[in-house]
């Protein structure tokens, strides 16, 4: 089998996040996004995987190259202009020769994609699409189902009256290779709005797979970014555990310096006397300065966070600079390169 992974997007919703980082590879627990993407691949022994691009496409290229290094194969397309993602899977298509797993390149989950695939091979679909249940579905795009798990139709943002169904679309597909001969060459289409009311029209097996305990969740804002590290250092992520090496134990030296267990501290951080890090990641290379509290926040690399600072439910971007005795509460974020004087308040 291969994958695609839709990885085009400019995380608009993300901003001031992405406006130097494209949003596939933002730091989730100091580990580019993308990596937990194809780590959910490999799991399923899936290591030729093709990511299509259009923001920033050199950067991610750059970090992740050839994809040995995380043992995988990575081939790139890059989109001319965006071209939906249906529009994305079709300009892959030289790439695709098998049955392929497509990723929406925002989603985080710990899916068991074996069984997803068997359920597919089982059911000889064409096509197969991951739901996750949620309790609002009035922001979503609906499917409904039939006892069998045929999909049956599609309603986009309903109002509570118009469905009996809570599951959405979790942005996973498996797709057999003629679904590519539905999509028109070169022009901008969608699975959502193109691809998928085709199938149904064409009485394609088309079936959904509804993981019974799945951990899924969208980072397009910065609200679903901090949450969703919240849930991993909680361990809520099924299948993604941390080591204490990777949370950075052991590499304090400064006296009196209050590091919990749930929090990650990347390599190279000067942390001083009196710092206090509850619940947070912090990236590498920063600089905390004395009694500086950090609390259920993310702080990416080579920041430098003042003496006797507050941070608290915020985002801090890489290499800002927090003045000493500043506070930053709950819902701040501050894109790469922030400088805030001393004693700013952000609330």
């Amino acid at each position: 089998m291969q994958a695609l992974i839709l990885a085009g997007g400019k995380g608009t919703r993300l901003r001031p996040l992405t406006v130097y980082t494209p949003k596939p590879i933002v730091p989730i627990c100091n580990r580019p996004f993308l990596l937990y993407q194809i780590e959910t691949l490999k799991r399923a022994g899936i290591t030729d995987i093709t990511l299509s691009l259009n923001y920033q496409p050199q950067k991610i290229e750059q970090l992740l190259g050839d994809g040995s290094q995380h043992g995988v194969r990575l081939r790139y397309t890059v989109e001319p202009n965006p071209m939906g993602t249906a529009g994305a899977y079709k300009f892959a298509e030289e790439h695709i020769r098998e049955t392929t797993v497509v990723f929406n390149g925002d989603i985080l989950t710990d899916l068991d994609l074996d069984a997803v695939i068997g359920e597919h091979r089982e059911r000889h679909a064409t096509a197969t699409i991951v739901l996750a249940p949620v309790e609002d579905v009035s922001a979503y795009g609906v499917v409904e189902t039939d006892e069998d798990g045929r999909v049956l139709r599609f309603l986009e943002k309903p109002n509570p009256d118009e469905t009996t169904s809570n599951t959405i679309n979790a942005g996973t597909y498996i797709l057999e290779p003629h679904v590519l001969d539905i999509i028109p060459d070169g022009e901008n289409f969608s699975f959502e709005y193109g691809v998928f009311p085709a199938l149904l029209e064409r009485d394609e097996k088309f079936f959904a797979h509804i993981p019974q305990l799945s951990y899924w969740i969208d980072l397009g804002t910065p609200e679903r970014y901090l949450q969703a590290h919240h849930d991993l250092l909680a361990d809520r992520v099924g299948r993604i555990r941390f080591t204490e090496e990777e949370r950075g134990r052991g590499t304090f030296t400064q006296h009196d310096a209050q590091i919990d267990e749930a929090s990650i501290i990347g390599e190279g951080c000067t942390i001083k006397a009196g710092v206090s890090i509850t619940n947070s990641v912090v990236g590498e290379g920063c600089h905390i300065e004395e009694k500086a509290q950090i609390k259920d926040s993310v702080v990416w690399s080579h920041s430098n966070i003042g003496t006797n600072a507050v941070i608290s439910n915020a985002v801090i971007g890489r290499s800002c600079i927090i003045g000493h005795h500043a506070q930053i509460g709950a819902g701040a974020v501050l894109g790469d390169k922030t400088s805030l004087t001393d004693y700013t308040r952000t609330s």
